[in-house]
């Protein structure tokens, strides 16, 4: 028989009933559920959510929760979604041993020991906490060191607010990191410049004196004399073939033949 509390929860949808889920996933056995999205619908109290043991992917993302107890349960769990809430805290998470990945930006995530929880979690690698396209945030990113100090806590994460730091595809962070500590202010004075060095020999970019056009106007010379000669030969031929067709052609042959 349903509790008025359960029926004034899914009315309202600010709790987690067994009648909830079942409208969501069709599944009439809480433990059956595997995958689970109940995004923006202004839960509060998570309930019975709990009792979804099986449960491997779960989005809770734009709701009003503040705890996040009933999942303590859900040792299946590999991607959790929390982002868009009002959490202050990730506790029950770190007996969510299968835990892989977890966004959990756009909450009131204050210091870096709010993420102390998750440092036995050993496949966690997946981490966000700060969103910029969805302009998602905890008031902990807002540090410089707050990467640093991150990774520090979780060495395993493999990826921190959607960028790669470590394992392959990692370089790009590498080189950003890098190049920041080189753009840092330094007490130190900065090493003098080496002098600049010419790139070129002297003399290099210097013209050259024109050389003589004899060779060019022998070569052309050559080349009419050579034109001439092809002209003179063409006619000759012309002259032969002429004679020759004149010599070969029948003198008197008549025309007609009369019988």
């Amino acid at each position: 028989m349903e509790t008025p509390g359960e029926k004034s929860g899914e009315a309202d949808g600010l709790r987690v009933t067994p009648q909830l889920l079942r409208s969501h996933t069709g599944e009439f056995a809480l433990e059956s559920i595997l995958l689970l999205k109940l995004r923006g619908l202004g839960l509060v109290d998570l309930g019975c959510l709990g009792e979804c043991l099986g449960l491997e992917w779960l989005d809770l993302s734009g709701n009003a929760l503040t705890q996040l107890g009933p999942l303590a349960s859900l040792r299946q769990l590999a991607v959790l979604n929390v982002s868009n809430n009002r959490l202050t805290g990730l506790e029950p998470l770190a007996a969510c041993e299968s835990l892989q990945s977890l966004n959990a930006a756009g909450n009131l995530l204050a210091t870096p020991g709010q993420l102390q929880c998750l440092a036995g979690l050993r496949g966690l690698e997946h981490l966000r906490l700060r969103d910029p396209l969805a302009r998602l945030s905890n008031p902990l990113c807002s540090s410089p060191s707050y990467w640093a100090v991150v990774r520090e806590l979780l060495p395993g994460l493999k990826v921190i607010d959607g960028e790669r730091v470590r394992g392959r595809g990692s370089e790009l962070y590498h080189l950003c990191q890098d190049l920041d500590s080189s753009l840092r202010p330094s007490s130190s004075p900065a090493p003098r410049a080496a002098e600049a060095q010419p790139w070129v020999e002297p003399g290099y970019w210097e013209s050259w004196p024109a050389r003589s056009s004899s060779i060019l106007e022998e070569a052309c010379r050559q080349f009419q004399d050579t034109l001439q000669e092809c002209h003179d030969l063409d006619r000759q031929a012309s002259d032969s073939l002429a004679q020759a067709e004149q010599a070969l052609s029948p003198q008197g042959t008549a025309s007609s033949f009369v019988f």
